[in-house]
């Protein structure tokens, strides 16, 4: 388990307004960045076990804080040794704080000023939680990098409906910033008795969440509001919620101009290899994006010819791996024809095998961003990345 002793992050290399080359430190785990977190959010990156993720490369994943609200509950989790014991994984974990659930379950939420009440898309049951409350939540699960609570304004959305919500993030933003120092004095338990992380700063890191839609300005407002608040990394929050793809790089831009160089910045929930091919040119350190295992499981992997359906009849009587060019277990022993005969006839073993393929790439593709970096020749891979992706993986 990584060690308790807080999490840093050390900037390697960048500019402002360019790509940066950094590493994340939680506790002696060391996450170098740029880095892509598999989505886990039920606790379990779906189809995998801890040690193929490992095997894979994978080092920091993400989990929801809202579906392990409702079950199997924080405290349970709390009680069997905290997240990283309950699901035996031995990398660093993210918890995001349920804002994107609240877009997305809309229908099931109502939001107030000093909270959500929403009834459990389970069983109907009744919550309401505050920013306080998700703070809690999260130190009963243990994770590594905490998630303030905020509002996702669905998109397209109006500038006065955004600037709304933005007001509201910022709110709940400074209360979780108050209960995040309460928490860090000496002598603060961790609630419900997780034991070995702390709720504060001395085992954990609190990150904030910039909203704002397409709005530059917005955007600019509250990073700028969040900054002077204080956190220990920027997330940015509010992408590929259903904006036009064109507006995103200036509202994008308009928010890393106002962070600080030596946090890290984490780019929520986007995630095909050209868009973080993009985000990293602008300075951001973290994705995560449900896209690659929720892609798999439907026959879509991705390879470094572009994205390919397995289930396509061509693939019959192909002997080939998916990718030549991988070393993933699934490349290494299986057939592209293998795999489709899998897919056909509903065997869940189609679902584990690409999805170990499409996460072994997406780690593949952030070693090759920090190589570039690291050699000085980013603008050149990424050229090269985008061509090799674009000739289709038909071939």
């Amino acid at each position: 388990m990584p060690a308790g002793d807080g999490v840093r992050f050390e900037l390697l290399s960048g500019h402002d307004g360019g790509p940066r080359l950094g590493r994340l430190w939680i506790g002696e785990l060391a996450v170098p960045t740029p880095a892509f977190m598999p989505v886990g959010t039920r606790a379990t990156v779906k189809t995998l076990d801890s040690e193929i993720l490992q095997e894979i490369g994978a080092r920091l994943i993400l989990a929801n804080t809202y579906h392990l609200f409702l079950r199997p509950g924080a405290e349970r989790i709390a009680r069997l040794g905290g997240l990283h014991r309950f699901m035996s994984w031995p990398g660093g974990i993210l918890t995001d704080s349920g804002g994107f659930q609240v877009h997305s379950l809309a229908e099931f939420r109502e939001i107030r000023p000093d909270g959500i009440e929403f009834r459990s898309h389970l069983d109907g049951t009744r919550h309401f939680l505050t920013p306080e409350a998700i703070l809690e939540i999260q130190a009963r699960l243990g994770s590594d990098i905490r998630m303030v609570l905020d509002v996702c304004t669905s998109q397209p959305a109006a500038l006065s409906e955004t600037a709304r919500d933005v007001e509201l993030t910022l709110r709940w933003a400074e209360r979780s910033r108050e209960a995040w120092t309460a928490q860090a004095r000496p002598g603060a338990a961790e609630p419900g008795g997780a034991g070995e992380r702390r709720a504060g700063s001395a085992g954990a890191a609190l990150f904030a969440i910039v909203q704002g839609g397409t709005f530059p300005e917005l955007r600019r407002a509250c990073a700028r509001r969040l900054v002077s608040l204080g956190f220990d990394g920027y997330a940015l929050g509010g992408f590929s919620v259903g904006e036009p793809v064109e507006a995103r790089p200036a509202a994008l831009e308009a928010a890393l101009a106002e962070l600080p160089r030596e946090r890290p910045r984490y780019l929520m929930g986007v995630g095909t290899p050209e868009d973080i091919l993009d985000a990293v040119g602008l300075g951001v350190d973290l994705f995560d994006c449900v896209l690659p295992t929720r892609n798999a499981r439907k026959a879509t992997v991705f390879t470094w010819k572009g994205k390919m359906i397995v289930k396509n009849s061509a693939f019959a009587e192909d002997p080939r791996p998916l990718d030549p060019d991988c070393p993933c277990a699934a490349c290494r022993r299986y057939s592209r024809a293998y795999l489709r005969h899998l897919f056909q006839v509903g065997e869940q073993l189609a679902g584990r095998l690409a999805t170990i393929h499409s996460l072994a790439f997406y780690q593949q593709l952030m070693a090759g961003i920090r190589e570039a970096l690291a050699a000085g020749r980013y603008a050149d891979f990424a050229r090269e990345a985008r061509a090799r992706m674009t000739r289709g993986a038909q071939a």
